[in-house]
């Protein structure tokens, strides 16, 4: 069974930066491609970035592109999303999925999921 983890949300102010971690255990999560979702308040879950089994294929979304980048740790294990330049509309919950072939914005792609973590960001 896939388990995910997130770490590292809180409250920021405008401009700054925090670096969220996903955790991974269960079965063969080395080759999934991960991904970063968030979903604010009112709104639809969107996705944020993707990245592929051995880190050599990203995706991010047009609204974090250049701000924002995913890794892999050395092991493919955690994966991380580090938030440059955060601005107020970045503030949602922050979700973490496991499981797509290749990275992807479509969530239904992704089997896996964490129980997110929020990120607030003061103007």
């Amino acid at each position: 069974q896939v388990q995910l983890v997130e770490s590292g949300g809180g409250l920021v102010q405008a401009g700054g930066s925090l670096r969220l971690s996903c955790a991974a255990s269960g079965r063969i999560v080395g080759s999934f491609t991960m991904g970063w979702f968030r979903q604010a308040p009112g709104k639809d879950r969107e996705f944020v970035a993707a990245i592929n089994w051995n880190g050599g294929s990203t995706l991010y979304a047009d609204s974090v592109k250049g701000r924002f980048t995913i890794s892999r740790g050395n092991f493919r294990n955690p994966v991380y999303l580090q938030m440059n330049r955060l601005a107020p509309e970045d503030t949602a919950v922050y979700y973490c999925a496991a499981g797509a072939t290749l990275p992807t914005g479509y969530s239904g792609n992704y089997a896996h999921w964490g129980q997110g973590t929020q990120v607030t960001v003061s103007s």
